[in-house]
């Protein structure tokens, strides 16, 4: 336990400092971030932190990835039209008030990703889909590819406000990049996760076939159904540190 709270500490940490050389201008928009490497032989910290970092920047909009060349900065600016203060998400009610918000939120991106979505919004869709199912069978938490899946549900309402919110929000609407301890009393982390991915391809069925009340209503049973997970898991976590 206090071994994973310092992992979550060491990457807020990094977070924090690679996005503050991004603000500054050290890394400069549309750059190349440092290696892999670089990174854990600079700050000192593991791979999974390094990881974890990149894919919380890449969750917030600062930066892209591409397999297999590295990190980049993004030349547009994130909108931010106001802030959460993610101390607060240490706090039970604060991250279940996150969910709730996420409720509202996405449930009516999904109808109307329904509503418009292209051929184009499809692929990427299911592309996020498959990642997570590869991420899961290699025993990874597939947050980034999670993430990528609710992103491409809001840029396919094809409302750049959705996708500016979404950016804004990042890996705060996804419970496990905020409590690393999480997980379910009586079920593996892969169980869960491919439960999940079972409801993303619930979600995404009824965007294909255009019906924006299967879309809303799917995506409603996956978001009350996390909101339920966590509050299990919150107890359980706040039981063993207590």
């Amino acid at each position: 336990m206090a071994e994973l709270r310092r992992r979550e500490t060491l990457t807020a940490k990094l977070v924090q400092t690679l996005g503050d050389r991004i603000a500054k201008g050290i890394y400069p928009r549309g750059d190349k971030l440092p290696s892999e490497l670089e990174m854990i032989e600079e700050f000192g910290v593991s791979r999974t932190v390094v990881r974890e970092a990149i894919a919380t920047l890449k969750a917030n909009g600062l930066v892209s990835t591409h397999q297999g060349v590295g990190a980049f900065v993004l030349q547009s600016d994130i909108v931010q039209p106001f802030r959460i203060e993610e101390a607060h998400l240490d706090v039970v009610k604060e991250v279940l008030s996150v969910l709730e918000l996420r409720i509202g939120f996405e449930a009516e991106a999904a109808a109307l990703a329904a509503q418009r979505r292209q051929e184009s919004h499809l692929v990427a869709l299911r592309a996020s889909l498959e990642r997570m199912q590869r991420a899961i069978a290699v025993g990874e938490d597939a947050v980034e590819a999670d993430l990528d899946f609710h992103r491409a549900i809001a840029e396919a309402t094809e409302n750049r406000h959705f996708v500016n919110f979404f950016n804004y929000l990042g890996a705060l609407l996804i419970p496990r990049t905020r409590l690393q301890t999480f997980r379910l009393q009586d079920q593996s982390r892969t169980t869960y996760l491919e439960r999940v991915n079972g409801e993303h391809e619930a979600i995404f069925q009824a965007i294909e076939r255009q019906d924006s009340d299967s879309a809303r209503a799917a995506m409603r049973v996956h978001l009350a159904g996390s909101r339920e997970r966590l509050r299990l898991s919150l107890r359980e976590v706040t039981s063993l540190s207590s």
